[in-house]
């Protein structure tokens, strides 16, 4: 998708969004991108999607100076997914948003100095030692206005009531799969608000790839989620590719196609293993490690890696298939097809799975839009959001498989839509495996890849939702601004919203039916 701004200005930006919303149906906002755009200053694209059409648009609006701070009116009591998202930008570009009722850093330390993705950050070693002391806690946080003069106000705002019991979940919780910090407020068992604390494990991958040559950028995605690393490599490629106009061959966008569903098995299985384990039932945890391993070997034969696969590449594949490639791929379809009501005998119809998964994290389908829940996630409460249905890429126009969607908005039913799916991506892969047409698996690039001046978006459908990479390129070697839209910075934020009023034992079952992995989400 190249996009084509739409501009407001500063004073009619708020209510021009909110007509966006309201009167052309543009529900979903699917990210904020906030980028130094140089001698135009500081400011933000919106890519927005009308959920009806599946028709995308993008806004741009530039910050406006005052008293030497950098301001946007805030969005998020239009979409609440916002919320997270402006955060991000304030964090890492200094941008404050008029109305955000909680406006601190995200990611970095609050004591962090700067904002890195100005290109005007001092990347000296010198300034960027880690500090050796505790992050300082702090009970407030701060919402910015402009009064009636046009200068900026601060008005401070509690996060907690002085008798407020906090409990924190992580940053080493087992439930959290990762470093992930769940500050929550309870009354008695009964959760009051989930505040989310991110950037554990944050490395920058975006700033570090302002300086990285294109193909140097790839290798960063494998890591972003371990368990969908041909989705999220599979859309850097994409971007940079239609950018540059690469035609594919039907061969390569066939393998893809069949990697990227054998990559999404490779997900589900460790989601149900994992639900299963959070809730105290090591079989069918088990059950899933070992049908799991079976599908690492059809992909380690052709990439030579079980967990950091680094097979797609601008242009195409690192390599052919494997000769035994097609007869392994419909072996393992042949297996696992009986295995997948094993995880229901063992675990999913169980009356103690019922009893923890049913009624509990509800969201609804217009919370789900709200909120950016896409995925499994957010299919459970009736939102069909499959990227490759709606917005098609390698060969899933071309193949047939139903978009699960239920309509019990729990985790009952996020867990069933994995089952669901592990079923259609078999139905995906039986249909491709014995038609790999003939061709070239790699379309010969340039020894230095330059991508055309200009600004694209391009998603895929990861485990967990849609994940997409937004490219500003200069006409150079390195990306201008590389932005990633990870699958489970929206999961996370609608962590409050979901367990409100739930008990404290449901915060673990939610977690473990939301399907988010750590280094994704903080990238």
């Amino acid at each position: 998708m190249k996009l084509d701004n739409k501009e407001f200005g500063f004073d009619q930006f708020a209510p021009e969004m909110a007509k966006l919303k309201h009167e052309k149906h543009f529900d979903y906002l699917v990210t904020i991108i906030g980028e130094d755009f140089g001698e135009e200053g500081l400011g933000c694209i919106y890519i927005l999607e009308n959920t009806k059409t599946s028709e995308r648009t993008s806004v741009k609006q530039i910050a406006k100076q005052v008293d030497e701070e950098h301001v946007i009116p805030s969005v998020v009591n239009t979409w609440k997914v916002a919320d997270l998202l402006e955060r991000e930008v304030y964090d890492l570009l200094g941008i404050k948003f008029l109305g955000h009722p909680d406006m601190r850093r995200l990611f970095l330390r609050n004591d962090f100095v700067g904002h890195p993705l100005r290109k005007d950050y001092d990347m000296s070693p010198e300034n960027n030692r880690f500090p050796e002391t505790d992050e300082p806690e702090n009970d407030w946080t701060s919402e910015w206005n402009l009064d009636e003069n046009g200068s900026l106000v601060e008005t401070k705002r509690r996060l907690f009531d002085e008798d407020d019991f906090v409990v924190n979940f992580g940053p080493n919780h087992p439930s959290t799969h990762g470093v992930l910090r769940l500050q929550t407020i309870l009354d008695g068992e009964t959760i009051k608000h989930v505040y989310p604390h991110l950037g554990y494990i944050h490395r920058g991958i975006e700033k570090l790839c302002e300086n990285s040559t294109y193909p140097q950028t790839l290798a960063f995605t494998d890591r972003l989620n371990y368990l969908c690393a041909m989705m999220h490599r599979h859309a850097l490629v994409g971007v940079i590719e239609e950018a540059m106009g690469v035609e594919l061959s039907d061969r390569i966008l066939y393998i893809r196609t069949i990697m990227d569903e054998l990559q999404r098995i490779d997900n589900h299985l460790l989601f149900l293993g994992t639900a299963a384990q959070d809730l105290g039932a090591l079989t069918a945890f088990l059950y899933c490690m070992r049908d799991r391993e079976h599908v690492l070997n059809v992909m380690e034969e052709t990439t030579g890696g079980r967990l950091i696969m680094n097979y797609y590449r601008i242009g195409g594949l690192q390599d052919d298939i494997d000769p035994n490639f097609v007869e392994n791929t419909k072996a393992l379809c042949k297996y696992l097809r009986p295995m997948i009501q094993e995880y229901m005998d063992v675990f999913g119809d169980n009356v103690i799975t019922h009893n923890r998964f049913e009624g509990v994290g509800v969201l609804s389908l217009d919370d789900c839009i709200d909120y950016g829940l896409t995925g499994p996630a957010g299919r459970a409460s009736g939102w069909k959001n499959d990227v490759r249905k709606h917005h098609p890429y390698g060969v899933y126009d071309r193949v047939t498989f139903k978009e699960i969607t239920m309509t019990g908005c729990d985790s009952m039913d996020r867990y069933l839509i994995h089952i669901e799916e592990i079923y259609q991506s078999l139905d995906i892969i039986e249909q491709l495996i014995d038609h790999i047409p003939e061709g070239e698996f790699y379309i010969k690039q340039k020894p230095v890849i330059k991508v055309p001046e200009g600004q694209w978006y391009f998603s895929v459908e990861g485990g967990a939702g849609e994940f997409g990479v937004y490219l500003d390129s200069r006409d150079d070697k390195s990306p201008y601004r590389l932005k990633m839209r990870p699958m489970g910075l929206s999961l996370v934020g609608a962590f409050d919203k979901m367990l409100k009023g739930q008990k404290l034992a449901d915060l673990i079952t939610t977690g473990a039916t939301i399907d988010f992995v750590i280094p994704d989400l903080d990238r």
